[in-house]
């Protein structure tokens, strides 16, 4: 089974209510050895979205069942180059998603992503 990477504070990865999974924000964080992948955008969507994966596995529900993500970008240049990654997971019908550049992320990440999940799906 996947493991999960361990919290950057006093958060759960993400919490179960009402038959929906709502995750805390996912950041790039390889679950063996608690640090950022390498400092590209490439991969760091891909680690994010792997860790995602790992939340999935875990309540044994697919990524169809995401309805709702938030991609939260340093650099809105790097938009392209993580939406050809998240394209790799998502499928049709796509879930609703919000992508924007902020100041800046937990240890210094490129990206992190959060979803919401219906499990009754």
């Amino acid at each position: 089974m996947s493991k999960l990477p361990e919290a950057v504070g006093p958060y759960s990865a993400y919490t179960v209510a009402h038959e929906m999974l709502f995750s805390s924000g996912q950041l790039p964080i390889d679950p063996e050895t608690n640090e950022l992948v390498e400092a590209n955008i490439t991969a760091q969507t891909t680690q994010s979205l792997e860790n995602i994966n790992a939340i999935l596995i875990k309540e044994g529900i697919p990524f169809s069942n995401i309805i709702k993500t938030t991609v939260l970008l340093s650099d809105i240049n790097d938009f392209a180059a993580m939406n050809d990654v998240y394209a790799q997971y998502m499928k049709q019908p796509y879930p609703a998603r919000s992508a924007f550049e902020v100041a800046n992320l937990p240890k210094g990440a490129l990206v992190e992503i959060e979803f919401i999940a219906d499990m009754r799906i």
